[in-house]
Parts: C-alpha cells; structure tokens; sequence
C-alpha cells in the first residue's frame, strides 16, 4: 500500500512539476553550465564519504 502512494504522489508532483518547467523562462549560457558543473563531482563525493560515514558510524 504504501508503494502506491509513494508511486501516486510521484505521479502528481510530475504532472504538475513537468507543465511548470516547460513554462519557465530560465534559461542557462554554456559558460553557466560549465562552472555549474565543475561543482558537481566534487559535491557528488563529499556527499558520498558523508554517507559512508553516516553508515558506519551507527
């Protein structure tokens, strides 16, 4: 049961999340995405050692 709602909750935020992003006039420049994604594996693996962390330390 509790599948379903996670699966139907899912389904809802979709439908109103997706109209919402096609709407939006954000928009980002190369250079933007670039030095938004230099960022992104570094974070990626201080996230990754937290949980690790976070694991064995219970």
């Amino acid at each position: 049961m509790t599948v379903l709602i996670i699966l139907g909750v899912l389904f809802i935020a979709l439908v109103i999340i997706v109209p919402l992003i096609e709407r939006s006039t954000f928009r980002m420049s190369g250079e933007q995405m670039g030095q938004l994604g230099r960022w992104i594996l570094p974070l990626l693996v201080i996230m990754g050692i937290i949980n690790l962390v976070m694991f064995y330390a219970d």
